[in-house]
């Protein structure tokens, strides 16, 4: 039980004297637990957690109530907290950025979109506006599903970079199998959203390809 291990190796204490980031994951389910059963202690239920799905802490960010409380030792309430917390997390990596952010490289861009789209099951279309001084104006979802002529029509994707002035613009979308690497409609949609950028005078910085903690870059890759 936690209670009975040495002070230096609870979680709690753990987390108090050496930081948040020292921890196992176990350990960080095991403060959100809280209090274990009689047979077993929060640690230990919290191992079983990550084994119960051979995805491990992944199986958080969209199993059901009920799986949850299938595993001995979850009830109603810790279930709730549970999700609470993968569902604060969720929303914290995704909150809108400040406006003055500002778009240097691709990497920027990816950071920006890895953690809203990788865990993602349809492709997501999103188009990124940046003014003049790379400052993000706004992002907005152009279509879900793969990408084709129909989906990824330039009329749909700029009209509203158009309206709101946009300096340039930046394409983001997800694989959901996890392997970022273009098709050939990817490639293929691509050029046509550049040339149709350089008859509206909005030019098209980079198409990024978020993948599983991975990304591609079509511009860097010499591909747009």
């Amino acid at each position: 039980m936690i209670r009975e291990m040495p002070e230096w190796e609870k979680p709690r204490e753990k987390l108090l004297r050496e930081g948040r980031e020292v921890l196992s994951n176990s350990e960080i389910l095991a403060l959100i637990i809280r209090t274990g059963t009689k047979e077993r202690s929060a640690l230990q239920i919290a191992d079983e957690l990550i084994s119960f799905d051979k995805s491990g802490l992944r199986f958080l960010t969209e199993c059901t109530p009920e799986e949850l409380k299938s595993i001995s030792g979850l009830g109603d309430a810790k279930v709730c907290e549970l999700l609470a917390a993968v569902e604060l997390g969720k929303r914290i990596a995704t909150m809108p950025p400040p406006k003055n952010d500002i778009i240097k490289n691709s990497d920027d861009i990816a950071k920006l979109f890895m953690e809203k789209m990788r865990y993602l099951k349809k492709e997501h279309f999103v188009c990124l506006m940046v003014n003049a001084k790379g400052e993000i104006i706004e992002e907005y979802q152009v279509s879900v599903g793969d990408l084709n002529s129909s989906t990824t029509h330039p009329r749909e994707v700029f009209i509203k970079a158009v309206r709101r002035s946009a300096g340039s613009v930046a394409f983001v979308h997800n694989h959901p199998s996890g392997d970022p690497y273009p098709s050939q409609a990817d490639i293929e949609t691509t050029k046509r959203l550049v040339e149709a950028g350089k008859l509206l005078g909005i030019p098209v910085l980079d198409h990024i390809i978020i993948g599983d903690g991975v990304f591609f870059s079509l511009k860097a890759q010499g591909l747009m």
